[in-house]
């Protein structure tokens, strides 16, 4: 009998080196395993929880509120585009070897996820690169894209390793939005307009317009919404629930093949974006956490799980539109080959493989503490894959 149809009683009983095998969830079901069998401290691990939701910010519940007063004192013209969604309780999860060690809060709620989001649209250019739509990520996105977004000599040069990497420096307007004017720098309005060109590759600047051009480059690519293609190439396959949705702009429509389509956010800023459950996030972690293979299949491919985790010269804790652990910086106590997606609020998905470990945190801003905590409860920690 397999260990993923044990009854929960028999489970208990396998020693603690079975207990690590792993384990893909089945739709609908989740199995848990005792905090001792998957190497923790049952203690130490809910201090860590305790911890995580001491820290938990929830309030003010309307996000709507909450992103205009965020932005739109320094950001000309700002407006939210896409929808919004209030915010509830924290929730989160620990899971190790497949299982869930611990969870909390209403896991199964859908929320907003802010720039969780980019991580998700990294993958999707995985896909298309599979497949073979885009011949290599070091191609200049101008050669797949007839349109006058990559016109000219600045942006002509833009390859898809620079979208991915948020260091194209890509100078327009998307969605009646301006690059500058998206988190502008300097002190000076006057000048935002007029703000100095970079060399693509040269530096790095988060910035939802350009992150936005990749979602609407990748929709040219692959030519069909990229939801659909997120739901038929990977949440359908791992097990996800039918209630996450991925929103663009009240203006991100374009017209494809004589269909109208909304071109998806890479995040919140704006509005829309990803909204899914920490559930569904899980699962997402964890075919992460497996290199792109769920239960046996292949669902990505694995050279891009090296490709994605190259820092990025211009900045070295980021790679493809997810978060390095380089020189151990960000997170001091965590492996350096930790990963993690990021959004604003406090949402999280970080991924060990070294301590085959994932963490999922919603309205938890503290992520190094909380992986400092979790780290604590174990009994066999490592901060290195070798030895």
């Amino acid at each position: 009998m397999p260990t993923a149809a044990l009854p929960a009683f028999l489970l208990l009983l396998l020693p603690a080196a079975h207990a690590h095998a792993q384990y893909f969830p089945a739709p609908h079901i989740w199995e848990h395993v005792e905090a001792e069998l998957a190497g923790f401290d049952s203690v130490s691990l809910q201090h860590a929880v305790s911890f995580a939701r001491s820290g938990a910010e929830t309030e003010p519940a309307d996000l709507h509120q909450v992103i205009h007063d965020a932005f739109a004192p320094r950001e000309p013209d700002f407006r939210i585009l896409g929808p919004t969604k209030n915010r509830a309780g924290d929730s989160g999860v620990v899971v190790r070897g497949g299982r869930i060690v611990a969870e909390w809060g209403d896991v199964d709620r859908t929320d907003m996820t802010f720039s969780v989001a980019k991580s998700y649209l990294s993958m999707i250019a995985a896909i298309a690169i599979r497949d073979g739509l885009i011949r290599s990520a070091d191609d200049r996105a101008a050669a797949y894209i007839p349109d006058p977004l990559f016109d000219g000599e600045h942006n002509g040069v833009i390859t898809w390793h620079h979208l991915l990497q948020q260091t194209s420096d890509w100078s327009g307007e998307l969605w009646d939005i301006h690059d500058w004017a998206d988190r502008p720098e300097g002190d000076d309005p006057e000048q935002w307009p007029r703000r100095r060109l970079y060399e693509p590759g040269t530096r790095f600047k988060y910035n939802d317009v350009r992150v936005n051009l990749l979602a609407l480059g990748l929709l040219q690519v692959l030519r069909e919404p990229l939801p659909q293609v997120l739901l038929r190439e990977i949440m359908r396959p791992i097990g996800a629930s039918s209630t996450w949705r991925w929103y663009g702009y009240e203006n991100s429509w374009v017209e494809l093949d004589g269909l109208k389509i909304q071109s998806v956010s890479g995040g919140g800023h704006f509005g829309g974006g990803l909204v899914i459950s920490t559930r569904d996030h899980a699962r997402f972690g964890l075919l992460m956490l497996n290199r792109g293979e769920w239960a046996g299949e292949r669902l990505l491919p694995a050279s891009w799980f090296e490709r994605m985790r190259e820092p990025s010269a211009a900045q070295p804790d980021y790679g493809y539109l997810w978060w390095l652990n380089t020189g151990r910086k960000r997170i001091p106590a965590a492996p350096e080959s930790a990963y993690w997606a990021a959004g604003f609020g406090g949402n999280y998905i970080y991924i060990d493989e070294c301590n085959d470990l994932l963490i999922v945190l919603r309205w938890i801003p503290d992520l190094p503490g909380v992986v400092e905590q979790v780290m604590r409860s174990m009994n066999d920690p490592r901060t290195s894959c070798s030895g």
